[in-house]
């Protein structure tokens, strides 16, 4: 049987009030999306709204600019197709797959946390024991998710994600609803990380997490170990 794995993208296009567009960063799509179906597993897309899913325009260049991942991503008829019509997240039944992936984009901030849908298929996958992973913002998809015993995800657990130091850098941190580290802190998740823009990712119990956009490939790498994946590619 395939391995199957939903991946759970946002659907807010707005930063806040400032009218600026944002929503997912295609890069931390396409950079496990294509790690995991090349390596035969069944991927399956999925958004708090359902239907398409806004792109983050700062994270896509013209066609021959971009990672060798968003290259192929703005080639992919069928990507393309599943990112225009993507599952409702409240559809799918989190234990029903073997993983989660939450990519990031600043989206994440404000419709993740707050959708009943996407707390309970983290909520579902962690008391099944299935794989939870998610890169840069994407852990925002955590935050609300309690495990069976009543507290947070997270709690007890080395976690990571785009930092407050880097939020600062980018000038986003007045604009965000909230701080990704601060609030990862305040449930409990023992926070580790990198300096600012370096690869780092962590692995702790089913929960891997990792730091901002040039974690990705990490973050991919360890789920497809962690799914006996890593030697199919």
């Amino acid at each position: 049987m395939k391995t199957r794995v939903l991946m759970i993208v946002t659907s807010h296009a707005r930063l806040g009030d400032s009218g600026k567009p944002t929503g997912l960063w295609a890069e931390e799509l396409a950079v496990p999306y294509y790690a995991l179906v090349d390596a035969g597993a069944t991927v399956t897309l999925a958004s708090p709204a359902g239907g398409a899913a806004p792109i983050d325009p700062g994270s896509v260049k013209p066609a021959g600019g971009n990672d060798p991942a968003v290259e192929r991503l703005l080639k992919d008829a069928t990507l393309q197709g599943a990112l225009a019509d993507t599952r409702r997240v409240s559809e799918s039944d989190g234990a029903d797959f073997d993983a989660l992936f939450f990519p990031g984009g600043h989206g994440t901030m404000w419709d993740l946390p707050v959708d009943p849908g996407v707390t309970r298929a983290v909520e579902r996958a962690f008391a099944n024991g299935r794989w939870i992973a998610a890169v840069c913002h994407g852990p925002a998809g955590l935050v609300s998710a309690r495990r069976p015993d009543g507290l947070p995800v997270v709690s007890g657990l080395r976690v990571n994600s785009f930092t407050n130091a880097e939020e600062t850098a980018v000038g986003l941190d007045a604009i965000v609803p909230f701080l990704l580290e601060t609030r990862l802190r305040e449930l409990g998740g023992r926070f580790e990380s990198a300096d600012s823009w370096r690869p780092f990712a962590v692995r702790d119990g089913r929960l891997i997490t990792g730091q901002n956009p040039q974690s990705s490939e990490r973050v991919a790498r360890a789920l497809l170990e962690a799914l006996d994946l890593a030697g199919t590619r």
